[in-house]
């Protein structure tokens, strides 16, 4: 709530109170009146006081000089409300005779009402101020997060894109034939990329598919079937899923498993969706040679996690089991459809 909603939402709040106060007093018009001023002008005043010291002394934490000025004003407040709008008159003696004692003064009582106004609206406006800086604190939250997940999106297009054009090289070199075929799979994964990738959801059919034409596109590669394992046993392909979650991790094998030779590499993709969660699982053999990086760095695991951390935060479990003849990952996520 901004600063000009919270003083009208001060005003209209102690109007109502005022409306509710004066039911009784609605056949005595003189009463009405007279109170009507006199409300009206503390409401106002109480208001704008609140309204003006509580941003340039209480929210700036200078405690000592907001209650100074509002002791100061509270009392001037009460002495303009309790004489110059109704003089003070005296009742006749036939009165003063009957009364037991002394009643309070109009002062005591107007000082008492201000006192007590200011304090309750005091804290009001405090609680609109902590809620209004809560929101902003959330909403600058959630902008921070979307500026970091479209940075981490933007890392893992060009690295897709540098992937796919080496496999295009290679392949135009030996075969044209599968270099048109090639196109077309980077076609495919083009469009996804640039025009699904930019929804924050995508249906996990796309995303299954993707990988199936990243599998193909660098199966072109060799006249002969690599030992590439898939196996996606899913339910409904309608589930949602956050864009290129899987595939760097898919990426990270086909780089490290060095699977192009054939001395016992492997890969293997499993994907299972039951009602309540997604289970994605890869492995890959690790070669006891190491395998020559290209020139073009990988945007590792570290941006997977941050993905998953702002996606999915306390609903997803990542394990990575290495040792000196495999790599294993399993992410699973918890009630992706809800996600």
């Amino acid at each position: 709530m901004s600063r000009s909603k919270r003083f009208f939402f001060q005003i209209l709040l102690w109007l109502t109170v005022w409306i509710i106060l004066s039911f009784g007093q609605v056949d005595n018009h003189r009463l009405f009146i007279e109170n009507l001023l006199v409300f009206g002008f503390q409401v106002f005043l109480i208001a704008g006081l609140i309204f003006y010291l509580s941003e340039k002394f209480l929210f700036k934490k200078k405690y000592v000089l907001f209650l100074v000025i509002s002791i100061s004003a509270i009392g001037i407040c009460t002495f303009i409300s309790s004489n110059l709008f109704s003089p003070p008159r005296m009742p006749p003696i036939e009165e003063l005779r009957r009364l037991p004692r002394r009643p309070p003064s109009k002062f005591l009582i107007t000082l008492l009402f201000l006192t007590i106004s200011y304090v309750i609206a005091t804290f009001i406006e405090t609680f609109l101020f902590a809620q209004e800086k809560e929101e902003e604190t959330i909403r600058s939250k959630n902008e921070n997060l979307q500026t970091e997940l479209k940075l981490l999106k933007s890392q893992i297009n060009p690295h897709f894109l540098f992937n796919s054009l080496n496999n295009i090289y290679a392949l135009s070199v030996m075969d044209s034939d599968k270099t048109q075929q090639s196109i077309s799979y980077l076609s495919n994964m083009l469009r996804y990329v640039l025009y699904e990738c930019e929804r924050q959801l995508v249906p996990l059919e796309k995303e299954i598919t993707y990988i199936e034409n990243y599998i193909k596109l660098f199966s072109l590669k060799s006249s002969k079937p690599y030992p590439i394992q898939t196996d996606f046993n899913v339910s409904d392909n309608n589930l949602m899923i956050a864009p290129m979650l899987f595939i760097p991790f898919i990426e990270n094998a086909f780089k490290h498993s060095n699977i192009e030779k054939p001395n016992g590499s492997f890969i293997d993709i499993r994907i299972n969706v039951s009602t309540q969660s997604i289970v994605f699982k890869i492995e890959n053999s690790i070669p006891k040679e190491k395998v020559q990086k290209d020139k073009v760095g990988g945007i590792g695991l570290e941006n997977v996690k941050k993905r998953l951390s702002i996606l999915y935060p306390e609903i997803h479990q990542l394990e990575i089991d290495e040792s000196e003849e495999k790599f294993k990952v399993m992410l699973n996520i918890k009630f992706i459809d809800n996600a």
